[in-house]
């Protein structure tokens, strides 16, 4: 997908201009990401593809400012974020980025409410009575006022994910980066976090880049971008059909 300067209204979430990623292996220089090329507007719903190996997961610790490019230029929302130092990387990680894990990271022995309002308490500069509000705000954006005291254990797979991702919402980021959002959840509680992951980009506008191997996953986005090899081979919007298609297509057939 190619974005003039002259078309934007806003600054991209992502910019990546010519970037890559080198590894050294004793006398062998490994190329994770070669000369990458991406724009991600405000509002875009992303899903990453490719097979192993092919640079993805170099991409999202380069999004998640975990890790930095070997040369090229990564913007975060109009910062360039590419020699930032340590310290100035992770205030960026916990201000401008929410993370979503496939293995959900939560802490056990915490309550739902606890975990969301932990990003929080690491951020500091609020009081406890506003870092609870809003951890309240945003588990009930994600269905689950009813969870504020549980643990971990006492809540499936889909509601662990939903505290996940109200953990990543809890301090308006400017993108949502989930590694492998499905990868541990079954049928049912996929298609919930997906569908919940789509209300957070259509209703609230959201950013959302998500890496995955599912097709299904992917195909459930808004965007296809597939590397392979380190390279973007192919950047794709995907259509999807509207109820009112389906409606007219069911009329036609009787």
């Amino acid at each position: 997908m190619t974005t003039t300067a002259s078309t934007r209204v806003t600054v991209p979430v992502i910019e990546l201009s010519n970037v890559s990623r080198e590894f050294r292996m004793g006398t062998h220089v490994v190329t994770a990401l070669d000369g990458i090329n991406l724009i991600i507007e405000r509002g875009e719903m992303v899903a990453i593809i490719g097979p192993s190996g092919s640079g993805k997961s170099t991409l999202m610790n380069t999004l998640g400012c975990l890790d930095q490019p070997s040369s090229g230029s990564f913007m975060l929302n109009g910062q360039d974020v590419s020699d930032l130092s340590d310290d100035q990387l992770a205030e960026t990680r916990s201000r401008q980025l929410g993370f979503v894990f496939q293995s959900y990271n939560l802490l056990p022995r915490e309550t739902a409410l606890s975990n969301v309002e932990l990003p929080l308490k690491y951020a500091g500069g609020l009081s406890g009575y506003e870092r609870r509000l809003a951890a309240r705000t945003a588990l009930d954006r994600v269905g689950l006022t009813e969870r504020y005291d549980h643990l971990p254990m006492q809540m499936s797979g889909g509601e662990q994910q939903r505290v996940g991702i109200a953990r990543a919402l809890v301090q308006n980021p400017a993108l949502i980066l989930a590694d492998e959002p499905t990868g541990n959840l079954d049928t049912n509680s996929s298609a919930e976090v997906i569908e919940m992951l789509r209300s957070l980009n259509e209703q609230d506008g959201k950013t959302i880049v998500v890496v995955t191997h599912d097709t299904e996953v992917a195909e459930a986005m808004k965007r296809i971008v597939v590397f392979r090899d380190g390279r973007i081979v192919d950047d794709r919007a995907v259509v999807h059909a509207s109820a009112d298609s389906n409606d007219n297509t069911t009329e036609s057939n009787q």
